[in-house]
């Protein structure tokens, strides 16, 4: 089964030799943690799935149905990847810092990610949202390349 799952397959080793195995074509992934044995080179392994306690039951259940979709599909079923609301923000992040770094102004960065001609509309005009929308932009695009991915991580939601 291995080889057929190659064209997304990484296993990795850590420090304490055990396998940390991703299924990913990018976007989607899913990871399995090897706990005992390895995967390479065996021909057959043995799966099991744990759940502690029904209050995690619940969180636990969605990896595994994904797992089991791409299992029987051979592919990632969209249905089972809702789409992170947080995803867009933190790409908007990451070209702001590129633009910070090529030296571009705030309106600059603004019409880079709204376009030249919302910019132009609305940018001196009665309301300040869409400028103070860059200014938090900028500033989180800051605070994320100092370290604050970090808190971003601990916490699953933007910064």
């Amino acid at each position: 089964m291995l080889g057929e799952l190659a064209p997304w397959l990484t296993i990795v080793t850590d420090s304490a030799e055990r396998e940390h195995v991703l299924l990913s074509d990018g976007w989607h992934h899913i990871r399995l943690d090897v706990e005992d044995g390895c995967l390479m080179g065996q021909e057959a392994v043995c799966l099991r799935y744990r759940l502690d306690g029904v209050s995690s039951a619940q969180a636990m259940l969605l990896p595994l149905r994904r797992f089991l979709a791409f299992c029987g599909q051979r592919r990632f079923v969209p249905g089972l990847f809702p789409g992170d609301p947080g995803i867009e923000r933190g790409l908007a992040m990451l070209r702001v810092h590129d633009a910070l770094a090529d030296n571009a102004s705030h309106r600059e960065i603004g019409a880079a990610l709204f376009g030249e001609e919302r910019i132009a509309g609305e940018w001196g005009g009665a309301s300040d949202s869409l400028r103070s929308r860059v200014r938090r932009l900028v500033r989180d695009a800051k605070t994320i390349a100092r370290g604050g991915y970090r808190q971003l991580l601990r916490r699953g939601g933007p910064v």
